[in-house]
């Protein structure tokens, strides 16, 4: 936990930021596995982890700015909890620690939102991503559960994430340690691939480093030898030589910031040709980006710009043709990369997706897209310094999307599918490190990078 002073500083902000009314900020609860007693992994909600800084579950904040007040509002545990759980501070204790003058049982939540109501007080909150939540919810506001978001107030989630796009001092050296989890994940998960071995094995070996050095994983691990599959998480699977193994997998620190990178390694130990030529076109994109990347440079032209630089080395691979800016404006390219570049990275590894992408990553001028690939992009506007970004080009080959633009002789002028077909089973390729936006340009979240020319991830797999 940070100081208070942070705390309170950051609900100053917020207050002003939305000018009148009650923010109600609702923290998680503990989610049942397959019994109630087995619980999954405890994560707070991280914009309640922002501004009240508390790990426990059961927390609603409230920030009433018309009349300067703040409550933190859960139950005390009683004596049966203390026996199984040990003991846990009192919630007006909780409530001091972070600079919030008021505490309140959880019951006491709905008639004090009743009496601003009644007083016509804007009452603001959140998109809601849990069922639980969305029932309190619903029993406190008194509309369907399944309504929470067209409810929810636009002001405040703007509020939220102009605040935490950018990040502030302290959250870099958290965003730091978090990094450098993530270095000795990806390098043991290098130094584990070898033939015979099961993709949950690697899996394993990396989320325990990640669950010993921090708080988990920042998301579930994809780690397969299908890495054109997107969320391919680990099976039990042996890895086979000629294979090549993506594994894209992250950390998070103590304090719940994330990390998240992606390598490609040979099962065999060395790239063949075929390999070579495919990882050194992505790399090339991905090294672009952090030549390029600075304040005032639209992140969608970042993208565009990553994909044109694919586009013109599998040209010269003979997989694509043509003119690169009519392909890339067709989205021909899309077969190969058919999503975004990167997003927004912090207390969330996709950092405040749950508050809707349209205003995390785009504005009024810069608006999503309906185009194939173009439309999973998760932001286009221009970058800030303080932005802390991911630059993950990738190249994938997915049979059945092959299959389909083929059949109907889609983008033909610009792909050459009979050369794609000698690549069918290849997988994909993903690179990806975390960039922090600084006043001139851009640096890499971390004190290592973890290897990526093929020389030093060879030498990596062999020791």
């Amino acid at each position: 936990m940070f100081n208070k002073e942070i705390y309170i500083s950051r609900r100053e902000e917020l207050k002003k930021r939305v000018g009148n009314g009650v923010i109600v900020l609702f923290g998680n609860n503990d989610a049942p596995c397959n019994y109630p007693g087995n619980t999954y992994r405890y994560r707070q909600d991280s914009s309640f982890l922002y501004f009240f800084g508390q790990q426990r579950e059961g927390l609603v904040g409230v920030i009433d700015v018309d009349n300067d007040e703040e409550y933190l509002f859960g139950d005390d545990i009683d004596i049966d909890d203390i026996v199984w759980f040990g003991y846990v501070p009192s919630v007006a204790e909780l409530a001091t620690e972070v600079g919030v003058s008021h505490s309140a049982p959880m019951a006491e939540l709905r008639d004090y939102i009743d009496r601003a109501q009644q007083s016509h007080q804007p009452i603001h909150f959140l998109p809601q991503y849990r069922s639980d939540i969305q029932i309190q919810m619903a029993d406190i506001f008194g509309f369907h559960p399944l309504e929470t978001k067209q409810h929810a107030s636009v002001t405040l989630i703007k509020a939220i994430v102009a605040m935490r796009r950018v990040k502030r001092p302290e959250e870099l050296e958290e965003l730091r340690e978090a990094a450098d989890i993530g270095y000795d994940m990806h390098v043991a998960a290098m130094r584990n691939c070898k033939a015979g071995v099961t993709e949950h094995h690697i899996a394993g070996i990396i989320e325990g480093i990640a669950m010993s050095k921090g708080r988990g994983y920042s998301f579930q691990s994809i780690l397969t030898m299908h890495g054109e599959i997107q969320h391919g998480i680990p099976s039990f699977k042996l890895l086979q030589a000629g294979r090549l193994m993506l594994c894209d997998a992250g950390a998070e620190n103590k304090e719940n910031y994330c990390s998240d990178n992606t390598r490609v390694t040979p099962v065999s130990g060395k790239f063949t040709e075929q390999q070579k030529g495919i990882y050194e076109a992505v790399k090339a994109a991905h090294d672009w980006v952090m030549a390029e990347a600075r304040p005032g440079v639209k992140w969608l032209d970042m993208h565009l710009g990553a994909c044109r630089i694919l586009t013109d080395h599998l040209k010269q691979l003979n997989l694509m043709k043509g003119n690169t800016d009519d392909a890339v404006a067709a989205g021909a390219h899309a077969m190969f990369m058919p999503h975004g570049l990167g997003h927004h990275m912090g207390l969330d590894v996709h950092d405040m997706e749950g508050l809707g992408q349209e205003y995390v990553g785009f504005n009024d001028e810069i608006r999503p897209s309906t185009q194939f690939g173009l439309n999973y992009l998760r932001c286009g506007i221009p970058l800030e310094k303080g932005f802390v970004m991911t630059d993950e080009p990738g190249c994938y080959f997915i049979p059945h999307l092959i299959d389909l633009w083929k059949g109907q002789g889609l983008h033909k002028e610009y792909i050459n599918y009979d050369e794609v077909e000698k690549y069918r089973d290849f997988g994909g390729v993903r690179l990806e490190d975390d960039l922090l936006i600084t006043e001139t340009g851009n640096r890499l979240v971390g004190d290592k990078m973890i290897p990526i020319e093929i020389k030093d991830v060879e030498g990596t797999i062999n020791g």
